[in-house]
């Protein structure tokens, strides 16, 4: 009988009442009207009939019936009472027909509030529909700099295109996250069938959600729903049935959580000695090295990619570094997500349980296959990466790009130095920086001519050349297929004869010793991804990855003090990121007897003003780096008109 159900709705109204009370929170249904009366409204906007996800129906247009329910709309009146009568009738016309007239609601800051239709609200809540239909009438606030009022504006873009009220995000940016996954242009108008299988996706993925965690997890099925793209993609998200979906929802309940958190990357600044427990010293669990096989997968050839021969070194170093205890295999040209898909169950399948994927446009496919294989280790060669199943790496090359500033500015007879820079990504505008405040510490008037060699029409090495640039830094190795001495700091006279003077040194062979090291002797960094942590290593000078090697030509006197740097670099005496710094534009980036923190240093968005040249927009940028950027790069967290 709908009475009981009645009875049962009653009893979830009560729960939810006497909770709100001990909490110290307001137990009834907020109403819209008390909300207005302190808030500046600039228009109220007919939005007409649509389908209103129930999730997002908080409270009543007006005061009048607050009282009749608790704040999650379940009713507080008596069983006997007309109100309970007619609640029990909706309900059985709901399960006998269906609810199909309309109720009247006010949309106000992504919530909707009730006029005409709380009881049918409250039954479809009490039976978990997804939604109702309502003619909605939208309520837009005053804008302001708060970061609520920033995202309702940008919801309201997304509407304009959309029509859908069925995501709401908690992070800036989000919804044109969302549209790029889903292959949409910005401004471009959804079709009616875009509409319906979005609403489809979403009312499908937000059951499973529910299902597969219920309470357990606070983040919004918005924003999970958004770390679900990310990682498997739109076309999955619409192919997977309910029972699918939740199944790969409870996989990726590590990443999930960490989302929960702040999605916040742990910086693993040096490598620390191991700390084996006491019960891992009686019961040896960490494995010996002659029990690992490691691959190593490679975006490019080794031939053609610079990148992929250093690491290429690095995984030889490894296998020498252990004296063949351990093997590894290399695996080339995994340019696709299918083609990373296909590296890692080869390389599962030959018994591989340790896999370094050496670029960042590996990463989303890495996360996937490591929830595939929880018994793999997984490492992604990039930074600020918030993922748990996957530790990332990366090195301070800054740290050896301040030496080769300094050595530029002591060895030339100029106040002009060229830097040829490849990415726009983390790390890059650091090096940039890093290089040009060297100069400078040894010629205060010194300027660093910057270009760009990944852009889509100009050669920026090129055109540094014409300006009768003498002294370049460029890029950092020199590529096997195509070898050039344009590589570190280098001296180019005017008749064209190339010297070589110093070079900046990724050893990524210390790098992976180091990790497997910690990985055998059950170093407490290397198993924490076992916990809800994004870790990345960031390590530099002082762990030994990262250096700078000097022609023997170059004078005496600045060996001495490329020295004395890197041993005050590596005690940590001496920060390339200290004291007083300005941008290009004025404005003070690091104050006097301070220094630059880590998130600073890595996020840098900035040019010092020493600097000649600027950070090339979005669109002017090659296809390969616009996709590394926009993974890894200044523009991956921005609101960027350049992108669009």
């Amino acid at each position: 009988m709908a009475i009981n159900d009645y009875t049962a709705a009653l009893k979830k109204g009560k729960r939810n009442y006497q909770t709100a009370l001990a909490k110290g929170a307001y137990p009834y249904l907020p109403a819209l009207d008390d909300i207005l009366s302190y808030t500046e409204v600039t228009a109220s906007v007919p939005l007409g009939l649509m389908d209103i996800p129930l999730s997002k129906i908080v409270g009543t247009k007006t005061a009048g019936r607050t009282n009749a329910f608790a704040g999650n709309f379940m009713p507080l009146l008596p069983e006997k009472s007309e109100f309970a009568a007619k609640w029990a009738s909706l309900y059985n016309h709901q399960v006998d027909d269906g609810i199909r007239d309309p109720i009247v609601v006010y949309e106000f800051m992504h919530r909707f509030y009730v006029q005409e239709g709380n009881k049918r609200v409250s039954v479809m809540k009490f039976l978990d529909a997804y939604s109702i239909p309502g003619t909605v009438t939208r309520i837009i606030p005053k804008k302001t700099d708060d970061k609520e009022n920033r995202l309702y504006y940008e919801f309201m873009d997304f509407y304009e295109v959309s029509l859908s009220y069925d995501v709401w995000f908690s992070k800036e940016g989000s919804y044109k996250r969302l549209l790029k996954l889903m292959g949409k242009n910005p401004g471009e108008t959804w079709t009616k069938e875009e509409r319906t299988a979005f609403h489809a996706a979403c009312e499908k993925f937000g059951k499973a959600y529910h299902t597969a965690y219920g309470e357990k997890i606070k983040l919004s099925a918005s924003d999970a729903l958004l770390i679900y793209m990310e990682l498997y993609g739109y076309d999955k998200l619409r192919e997977e049935t309910l029972i699918q979906l939740k199944e790969t929802l409870s996989k990726a309940q590590k990443e999930l959580q960490l989302a929960e958190k702040g999605s916040q990357v742990t910086l693993v600044n040096d490598p620390e000695p191991a700390k084996p427990s006491l019960l891992g010293k009686i019961l040896p669990t960490t494995p010996a090295p002659e029990s690992l096989k490691i691959a190593f997968l490679y975006r490019k050839s080794l031939e053609t990619s610079s990148w992929a021969y250093a690491h290429e070194l690095g995984r030889l170093h490894l296998e020498q570094a252990f004296g063949g205890k351990l093997k590894t295999l290399a695996i080339e040209q995994v340019n696709t997500d299918d083609q990373m898909k296909d590296a890692v169950d080869n390389a599962v399948a030959a018994g591989c349980n340790l896999i370094f994927a050496t670029a960042v446009q590996m990463v989303n496919q890495c996360v996937r296959s490591a929830i595939q294989y929880p018994k793999v280790k997984f490492f992604n060669c990039s930074i600020k990466m918030p993922f748990s199943s996957v530790q990332t790496y990366y090195a301070r090359m800054y740290e050896a790009k301040f030496l080769i500033g300094a050595i530029a500015a002591a060895v030339s007879h100029t106040d002009k130095l060229g830097y040829v820079a490849d990415y726009p990504i983390y790390g890059s505008l650091a090096n940039i920086n890093a290089f040009a405040l060297g100069a400078r510490m040894i010629n205060p008037y010194v300027k660093i001519y910057l270009d760009w060699s990944r852009l889509r029409e100009q050669d920026g090495k090129q055109r540094l050349k014409e300006d009768g640039i003498l002294f370049m830094s460029d890029d950092d190795m020199i590529t096997p297929g195509n070898p050039s001495r344009e590589y570190g700091l280098y001296l180019r006279n005017e008749e064209g004869v190339l010297e070589n003077l110093a070079t900046p040194i990724w050893h990524w062979g210390k790098f992976y010793e180091r990790i497997v090291r910690n990985i055998c002797n059950g170093s407490s960094e290397a198993v924490s991804s076992k916990k809800e942590a994004a870790i990345n290593y960031w390590w530099g000078m002082s762990a030994d990855v990262i250096d700078v090697i000097c022609s023997q030509k170059m004078p005496h006197g600045t060996h001495r003090l490329v020295n004395f740097l890197k041993s005050s670099i590596c005690a940590g005496s001496f920060k390339p990121f200290d004291g007083m710094i300005y941008s290009q534009d004025g404005i003070v980036r690091c104050k006097e007897g301070e220094s630059l923190q880590p998130e600073d240093i890595i996020t840098m968005d900035w040019l010092a003003e020493n600097v000649i040249g600027e950070i090339p927009r979005f669109e002017e940028l090659s296809e390969e780096a616009q996709t590394l950027s926009g993974l890894q790069g200044v523009y991956k967290d921005k609101d960027e008109k350049s992108i669009n």
